[in-house]
């Protein structure tokens, strides 16, 4: 510790400057004359033995006669005892501090919006939300970011939930993607844009975290937790920081069957097959829109219905899959529209809401040329 943060210490400990000063000076040289100390230590000198005596007092040195006042450091051991008790209660203050925010409902009022000034609180709330996650994460990072959340990633990840990064580089700094393996711990799919970008986190579509560019003139934090305002978010994520970018690590698996969370990325791997007549078999598990109750179904994949214009080969652009989206569901007794629901539409059977769908390919399908769908 250098004497610039051994004088913060003291202060910290009820020192004031003078005082700080002159006891730094008589550690040094042992013992000395109260003028001596004054002017070593730039205390003015009709000060000298008021400081002198407050420190006597307190136990940081003793003063005596030897033709003239001097004064000379006393043993450290009170002293040390006194600034160990100090950490001891400091150290006991933050944890009871920490025990009790993380006891109440929330570190901020639970608002469907809200702006925030400090970046911290958003990087808590996107931490939170990703540990508590249970289908989705949608994370736009820096690589410093990214670690300050890896641990929570990685808990999500190891509970099965779908996380797909961005991870934003600035050509002018040396900051590079995590390692791979660090990658396969915390992450689905992994994508690296070498630009700048907001930090946003989307938890299960539900709630978002956001904070603008870095470099931004205006510095604020936005956390969302309503579904629609979430849903502005999700799809500014895939428009800008997703779709456009190449995946630089992908855990999603070759072997059927194979899980998604999200009707349009199943209606992008699945319709070319749809349409050649193949048959898809699929579980589906969501929940009512009229009623918010869950349900799961099995059946075929009768029909894949969007609002853009259907392609006639290929998969289908994203920007065409913007409207509402759905998956018509052949349960053999009857049909379902299964679509993700921004919010409950009761002219639709079963709204998803992001909850997984697996969906299992007969070997007709992979005759027809579809190894695997994509997990999404």
């Amino acid at each position: 510790m250098d004497s610039d943060e051994l004088e913060d210490v003291l202060a910290d400990a009820g020192l004031s400057p003078y005082r700080v000063a002159a006891y730094l000076t008589l550690l040094e040289r042992g013992s000395a004359a109260a003028t001596e100390i004054a002017a070593a230590s730039e205390v003015p000198a009709p000060r000298i033995y008021d400081v002198l005596d407050d420190l006597e007092r307190e136990g940081y040195v003793e003063t005596y006669q030897q033709g003239t006042l001097r004064a000379r450091a006393h043993d450290p051991a009170e002293v040390l005892a006194d600034l160990h008790e100090r950490a001891e209660r400091f150290e006991a203050a933050a944890g009871e501090i920490e025990a009790r925010w993380e006891q109440s409902p929330s570190a901020i009022e639970s608002h469907d919006a809200s702006i925030v000034s400090r970046f911290e609180t958003v990087l808590e709330g996107a931490r939170r939300g990703v540990r508590d996650a249970t289908d989705q994460v949608q994370l736009s990072v820096s690589p410093a970011q990214f670690e300050n959340l890896r641990v929570s990633l990685e808990a999500a990840r190891e509970s099965g939930v779908n996380v797909r990064v961005v991870v934003n580089t600035d050509p002018r700094d040396r900051e590079g993607l995590p390692a791979t393996d660090v990658l396969e711990a915390t992450c689905t799919e992994a994508r690296h844009r070498r630009l700048p970008a907001p930090f946003l986190a989307i938890v299960d579509r539900t709630t978002a975290c956001f904070a603008p560019h870095p470099m931004a003139t205006d510095r604020y934090g936005v956390l969302v937790d309503d579904r629609t305002h979430a849903y502005v978010f999700h799809w500014y994520f895939l428009s800008c920081l997703w779709e456009a970018f190449e995946p630089v690590y992908d855990a999603r698996s070759e072997d059927l069957p194979v899980e998604y969370v999200d009707v349009r990325q199943c209606i992008r791997d699945m319709e070319p097959s749809v349409n050649d007549g193949a048959t898809i078999d699929a579980r589906i598990e969501g929940r009512y829109t009229a009623t918010d109750e869950p349900v799961s179904l099995a059946g075929r994949i009768a029909d894949v219905r969007y609002a853009g214009e259907p392609v006639e080969s290929g998969a289908t652009p994203l920007v065409r899959l913007a409207g509402r989206a759905t998956i018509v569901l052949d349960t053999g007794s009857e049909t379902h529209d299964t679509t993700t629901s921004v919010a409950p539409r009761r002219n639709s059977s079963v709204a998803l809401r992001s909850h997984r769908h697996s969906f299992f390919t007969t070997p007709v399908v992979q005759a027809l040329g579809i190894n695997s769908p994509t997990l999404c």
